[in-house]
């Protein structure tokens, strides 16, 4: 019998994680806000599609509970506070009292580690994350660990169609921000549908994991290896942007909790993914 599987978020990573899971053999049902989302989808086979807020008590009554897995991967839709607070605190809480007898995914952010000095940080790290956004997803973290959930940690997510740090190199717009040393730490789409994948099979206790790639980066040396990739000019430096939805933090973020699990990056720094076309 295939697993039943339901993916809450059926966006930029939740929807490969769909498609790579159904080639697995797994049965697998959607969650997605809006009906513009869902009908995106029609071209899929899944068992389901469910439309609305994660946040919804009703919503959930009417799921039923006899998934095998869930997986919360949903964004805030680049929303605030509120947005935080109905998508990860009530969506995480309600997955975690409605789907108790599933193995539950929560994927989160390594934005709760708030270290500014570039530390490394492990999952042993206390988070301390430096805005209300990152506080709401440290609460929701600690729901769903304290429920038996898994709660992976993911950092900058760039792949197809998606690297803003690159892209606004490319169109000219990218600032190198202060002395340009701040460490940033990123993971491409497909590894982290990959660890996914791998912690959902490898059928791992409820911990926290870190999910990055391997190979953290200055903010300068990222840019001088665009500079030298595209033949283009470095940015010009400048302010440093204090205005970050989820704080200013300079980390490096280990992966080898994950890693001595036994999944290994495709692609174990941004040059690798870059160069692959990401």
């Amino acid at each position: 019998m295939a697993t039943r599987t339901l993916i809450i978020g059926c966006g930029y990573a939740g929807l490969p994680l769909a498609r790579e899971l159904q080639r697995r053999g797994q049965e697998v049902a959607v969650w997605v806000r809006s009906v513009e989302s869902a009908a995106t989808l029609g071209g899929h086979a899944f068992s389901r599609i469910v439309v609305g807020s994660v946040g919804d008590p009703l919503a959930w009554e009417d799921i039923g509970d006899d998934y095998d897995v869930v997986i919360h991967c949903a964004s805030s839709g680049r929303g605030g506070i509120e947005a935080y607070q109905e998508v990860f605190m009530k969506g995480g809480s309600l997955m975690n009292r409605h789907q108790a007898g599933a193995r539950r995914l929560f994927v989160s952010s390594t934005s709760v580690y708030g270290e500014t000095g570039g530390e490394t940080v492990t999952e042993a790290t206390p988070p301390r994350p430096p805005t209300m956004t990152g506080k709401i997803l440290s609460m929701a973290e600690n729901g769903a660990l304290a429920s038996g959930a898994t709660v992976v940690r993911s950092s900058g997510i760039y792949g197809p169609g998606r690297g803003v740090l690159f892209e606004k190199f490319r169109r000219g717009e990218a600032v190198i921000e202060g002395d340009g040393l701040r460490w940033m730490n990123q993971i491409h789409r497909d590894d982290l549908v990959a660890a996914l994948v791998h912690l959902i099979e490898a059928g791992l206790p409820g911990e926290v994991y870190n999910a990055t790639d391997s190979t953290p980066v200055t903010q300068l040396d990222f840019y001088t290896w665009c500079a030298g990739f595209l033949g283009k000019p470095m940015p010009p430096f400048g302010p440093v942007n204090l205005e970050r939805k989820r704080g200013l933090t300079s980390k490096r973020v280990a992966n080898a909790k994950l890693v001595a699990t036994g999944w290994a990056p495709i692609y174990p720094s941004f040059r690798e993914g870059l160069s692959a076309g990401a």
